[in-house]
């Protein structure tokens, strides 16, 4: 299933209203979009709408996070898909939960699918004041 959605940031809880009706207990999205493109706003919003008080910020040198209610978030952006594997974050998905893995590529996204996880895929284009938003369920 794709759907798409063209919107402006003051809007992104469509999107987010989306994720939440096809998430189910244990999934695994992958957010990819250029810097700037919106992830971790993405992110932010989605705890934001679930009514936590949690500090979402990019974990780009911890890489990851860990929020309220079994939300984990990675970001991966300088880290390739085996040194992901050797630092040991791939057992990180045997948690049960909700997480967002920013900058994940192909192949992470073929190996979680391969490992049997539900993976949801979303790609952020920016444009102007707006994104598109891509989710592949």
């Amino acid at each position: 299933m794709q759907k798409e959605f063209n919107l402006d940031l003051e809007n992104i809880n469509i999107v987010v209203d989306e994720l939440i009706n096809i998430i189910n207990k244990d999934t695994i999205i992958i957010l990819r979009g250029d810097l700037a493109s919106g992830k971790t706003t993405l992110v932010k919003n989605y705890v934001k709408t679930l009514g936590l008080n949690d500090l979402v910020t990019s974990p780009t040198f911890s890489l990851q996070s860990v929020y309220s209610n079994n939300i984990y978030h990675y970001d991966i952006y300088n880290k390739s898909l085996d040194e992901f594997i050797a630092l040991g974050m791939l057992e990180e998905f045997e948690h049960s939960g909700t997480h967002f893995v920013e900058w994940g590529d192909e192949k992470l996204q073929n190996l979680l699918i391969e490992y049997g996880y539900n993976v949801i895929l979303v790609e952020i284009e920016k444009s102007d004041n707006k994104r598109l938003y891509k989710i592949n369920a």
